[in-house]
Order: C-alpha cells, then structure tokens, then sequence
C-alpha cells in the first residue's frame, strides 16, 4: 500500500496497514472499501487490525 492509499480521511495504525498488506493484490481496493465502510459505521476515524480483521471475516476469507 502506498502512501497515497492511506490518505482518505482515516489513520491506518500499523498492525493495520500490516493486515492490509496481507490482502491479496486483486481485491485490496473492494476490501478497503468494505474496511473503511466498516469503521464508518463504528464511528472511527481509525482504521485499525480488528477492522480489517472484521472486514476480512466478512469477505469469508
């Protein structure tokens, strides 16, 4: 993920940006979608490990 990638209004922590990176190339930008729609609805400007663990259980991966 590049920089530019985590500059839409929400702070990836590192474990985040760890687990992100983990997403397999072809379906990263659905899955930031999803992860950023998933901290949205929980009112947090922080993406963080459990978001895109959350987000990652959703896909059913």
């Amino acid at each position: 993920m590049q920089k530019s990638d985590y500059d839409e209004g929400f702070t990836w922590t590192a474990e985040a940006k760890i687990k992100y990176k983990n997403i397999p190339y072809f379906v990263r930008s659905q899955a930031r979608l999803k992860i950023e729609q998933l901290a949205q609805a929980a009112g947090s400007d922080t993406i963080t490990a459990e978001i895109v663990e959350k987000a990652r259980i959703e896909f059913g991966q």
